[in-house]
């Protein structure tokens, strides 16, 4: 796919962190963006950067989803490119002991669904109905659109108190192929990201030492991931017109230990 300003494109999570980045390098080949968050004050500022449309979208709620997508159409026309960055995490164990008093208690099963309502049915949600949306156009170069999603290296290496991130996260990848081959006839593709340890808003706070620490656990470059860089693979998934079906690890070696 060529990416110019005959391309639309709407990136969920795309107010900061790795959709706000590949919604910028979007921008600068010239596709017209839309960016679907909940924080309205940096989405409506980046889409004003942009020269794009910011809509206040909840993954996890149908009409919030349906008023996005019917927003950014109306103002940059039905999107050839979806990226999927919004998510969430949470780091509860299965079952642990309290240090002090030694009760024992379970991971809350509403807060294990909500990760799987975000991260997981989020994403299909948004991927349905943009495929849907796609699947109106008219080919061009012999496909209509292409979808890149965000997993994680949790989905293969979740740690200690990763069970429903690990979850929502292996679920993305284990749907990558057989959405792409649900799309294949209709000239649709669709690829999924692995990041590793990404220096995004999440880690902007972490006191230095720790940010230096968890970079030097990656075996090479020995340091945090740039948004920048999940971006270029995110648009080369999009240009790429033989990319399809695969889920790809962004992480400079790293293989998570326990915890």
């Amino acid at each position: 796919m060529k990416i110019d300003s005959s391309i639309s494109a709407v990136i969920t999570g795309g107010a900061s962190g790795l959709g706000a980045a590949t919604a910028r390098k979007l921008a600068g080949m010239g596709a017209k963006v839309a960016l679907f968050d909940l924080n309205a004050e940096k989405g409506e500022a980046l889409a004003k950067e942009l020269g794009g449309v910011f809509c206040e979208v909840n993954v996890t709620d149908d009409a919030s989803v349906d008023a996005g997508f019917a927003k950014s159409r109306a103002a940059i026309g039905q999107e050839r490119i979806l990226i999927n960055c919004a998510g969430t995490g949470n780091a509860i164990k299965t079952a642990s002991r309290d240090k002090k008093t030694g009760e024992i208690s379970h991971f809350p099963l509403d807060k294990f669904n909500m990760i799987i309502q975000i991260n997981l049915v989020g994403t299909f949600r948004c991927i349905a109905k943009s495929a849907a949306g796609m699947m109106t156009l008219d080919p061009v170069d012999g496909e209509r659109g292409a979808i890149v999603n965000t997993a994680s290296v949790a989905a293969e290496d979740g740690q200690i108190g990763q069970a429903s991130y690990s979850a929502s996260k292996g679920g993305v990848v284990g749907m990558t192929l057989p959405i792409a081959r649900d799309l294949s006839r209709e000239l649709i593709r669709v690829n999924t990201i692995l990041p590793g340890i990404f220096d995004t808003p999440l880690l902007a706070g972490a006191p230095e030492p720790v940010r230096q620490a968890l970079g030097a656990q990656v075996p090479h470059p020995a340091r945090l991931g740039n948004p920048d860089e999940y971006a270029s693979l995110a648009v080369e998934m999009c240009r790429n017109g033989y990319f399809n079906g695969e889920d790809v690890r962004l992480d400079g070696a790293i293989r998570m230990a326990p915890r």
